[in-house]
């Protein structure tokens, strides 16, 4: 039994750690918003979890590390864009599980050196490269992208802001959002503060031309923005000020990204939290994030 719960725990984690929370309960708050919005998504998100979390253990990678979630976060993710992207069969989920694996053992990667840390970038790599080969070897497995809305939308301020939060795990749902939120709240009053300025922050960017109502309202703007903010965030004015410029050029990112109709995934907040970081040791010798 205790193992089992102490499974149930780094599960928790791994899910939490998809928003920087090492909490279960954050995760469980976490993973009943992806239920709340697709039971499909919530299995795809604990089973590539565990595949993930099960390699690094098989690949004797550190406990410590394992008992965090550290290496199940990465396909958590992996998982849930299966979903997303794929039709759901044997051939997808076989692909996922190679997928999941392959996230943990580029995470390694990342940790073996101390220039950049990995973030979500093992996710990234591995989900580009599946869509990659995908759509040269088994087009047929890929979702039709959705159609564009040609009905002109206001915006809906509340729906862009918890959209924003939900979309960090591809969820587009009112309360999700909220859960997600709450889950975070959980475990850390600052880091919930963070996520409310990181999914509004790119809400004020709608006054720009070719920013439209449709994408806002659909959270497509701030998910990356939500990260950058959590990433970076503590109880200064300084780190305010990092947070913003970080939500802001993850926020242009995903607009250029978008524009070339790129899949960004995560990849504005990866990039604009290491540019951030970057100028941090420039600036300011010695800063340590």
């Amino acid at each position: 039994m205790v193992s089992v719960y102490n499974s149930l725990l780094v599960l928790g984690r791994g899910i939490g750690q998809v928003m920087f929370q090492n909490n279960a309960l954050s995760g469980l708050l976490m993973l009943i918003g992806i239920f709340l919005n697709s039971w499909q998504m919530g299995i795809l998100a604990i089973s590539g979890n565990i595949i993930s979390t099960l390699t690094a253990y098989f690949s004797g990678y550190g406990r410590d590390d394992i008992k965090d979630g550290l290496y199940g976060f990465n396909g958590t993710l992996v998982g849930i864009a299966v979903g997303v992207f794929m039709e759901l069969s044997i051939g997808s989920l076989l692909l996922m599980a190679v997928a999941s694996c392959v996230s943990t053992w580029i995470s390694r990667l990342f940790n073996l050196q101390r220039s950049l840390p990995g973030f979500t970038a093992p996710f990234i790599l591995s989900v580009w490269g599946l869509l990659g080969f995908c759509t040269w070897i088994m087009p047929d497995i890929l979702l039709a992208s959705d159609a564009v809305n040609d009905i002109i939308q206001g915006i809906n301020y509340f729906q862009a802001f918890s959209f924003g939060i939900g979309q960090v795990m591809f969820q587009g749902n009112i309360w999700t959002g909220l859960l997600f939120l709450i889950g975070i709240l959980v475990n850390s009053r600052t880091a919930a503060f963070y996520t409310v300025i990181g999914a509004f922050l790119p809400i004020l960017l709608a006054v720009l031309p070719g920013i439209d109502a449709e994408t806002l309202n659909m959270g497509l703007m701030g998910y990356n923005g939500v990260l950058c903010a959590i990433a970076l965030g503590n109880r200064t004015l300084k780190s305010f000020v990092w947070v913003s410029c970080s939500v802001l050029l993850s926020t242009l990112l995903q607009i250029i990204g978008m524009n070339l109709e790129i899949t960004t995934l995560t990849a504005p907040f990866v990039v604009s939290v290491w540019v951030i970081m970057g100028i941090q040791k420039l600036v300011i010798p010695g800063t340590v994030k």
